[in-house]
């Protein structure tokens, strides 16, 4: 059985997938598919070990071009080799190209990562042609063998987008749904740098001084910060809070449908508010429904991985004025209905 963990961006699956990496038989995969190139990363096309491991060795230019200006991404787990000389450092510094399974993933698995990242790069090397989806899976199979684990879990920020891929490429799959407030999710990624860059890109968002994002000089992602520039523009702005309440709906309008087809016994929806608020019995559902061993004497990492849990956030929604935060509300409605229609 495969087993994937799936929302929109902010979410709250980061949060779950460290819980469920408490698990000594699970070996939980952070942002594997999320920073693939997405022209290629579900084609049908056979391809060779080398292809495929060009395909997965690349940096992600968004992710870098955030981490060159000086922004933090709470996701990015690499450790830099200048940022503390107390600690095992890896051999990229911030502002190289760094290859998006160190950016996330693999420094969550061994420290420092990039011996790891070599010999998993190896491995894709070697592969036989094969179509992506099979190259996953070894992969996948291969890292879980060598880390001694049981199984493995993968959860990317922003899935959602495409659980349809995912649904018709694993057709055994099951899929935890991890869903939250819309308007929640938009504000949190409001405050990301890593989220407003694309999606202000992505809407054409509007900019303090009144232009739009288009107006701009096309953005260089893979140069260094320059005064003025435009990625630099965008994210030292701060867009109004329906842009991102658009796109947290259009994810959900994307994804939903294919999650909504899925027989009951593949998918499970979870609420961000329930898992946040009484962890222990959602962790064993979601443990049950995965078939992830929690209950045997001695044994159980669950207690354990619900004390990740530091409180339930502080809503955002409150503090926006009647206005806007209408505007907010409204973006969210396609997918807040379709959400409440499950």
């Amino acid at each position: 059985m495969q087993r994937f963990i799936v929302g929109t961006g902010r979410c709250g699956s980061t949060l779950l997938s460290r819980m469920l990496g408490e698990s000594p038989h699970l070996l939980s995969l952070f942002e594997f598919f999320n920073g693939l190139d997405m022209s290629q990363r579900f084609s049908p096309d056979s391809v060779d070990g080398p292809v495929f491991a060009e395909l997965i060795g690349r940096e992600q230019p968004v992710i870098n071009a955030v981490l060159r200006r000086g922004y933090p991404v709470e996701e990015v787990t690499y450790p830099f080799a200048e940022d503390d000389a107390d600690l095992p450092s890896g051999r990229y510094r911030r502002g190289d190209a760094l290859p998006w399974l160190l950016v996330s993933m693999l420094p969550r698995l061994a420290h420092p990562p990039d011996r790891l990242f070599d010999e998993l790069i190896a491995f894709a090397q070697s592969r036989p042609p094969a179509p992506p989806r099979d190259h996953y899976l070894a992969l996948f199979d291969w890292l879980t063998a060598h880390l001694g684990r049981e199984f493995w879990v993968e959860r990317s920020g922003s899935s959602i987008d495409y659980a349809a891929d995912l649904a018709e490429l694993y057709p055994d799959a099951r899929f935890v749904h991890l869903y939250r407030s819309g308007p929640e999710a938009a504000l949190s990624m409001r405050e990301h740098h890593a989220y407003r860059l694309p999606i202000s890109l992505l809407y054409d968002a509007p900019l303090e001084d009144g232009r739009r994002v288009s107006e701009l000089p096309p953005p260089d992602f893979k140069s260094a910060a320059q005064p003025g520039d435009t990625v630099g523009r965008i994210l030292e702005a701060r867009p109004p809070a329906d842009y991102f309440g658009r796109y947290w709906s259009d994810q959900i309008v994307r994804g939903q449908p294919a999650l909504d087809a899925l027989p009951g016994e593949r998918v499970l929806g979870v609420p961000f508010e329930e898992m946040v608020s009484d962890p222990v019995p959602v962790l064993r559902r979601i443990a049950r429904f995965l078939e992830i061993p929690h209950d045997s004497p001695g044994a159980d990492w669950i207690p354990h991985a619900a004390s990740l849990v530091q409180g339930i956030p502080r809503l955002r929604l409150p503090d926006l004025g009647d206005s806007e935060a209408d505007d907010l509300v409204k973006a969210c409605e396609p997918g807040s209905r379709l959400l409440e229609d499950r």
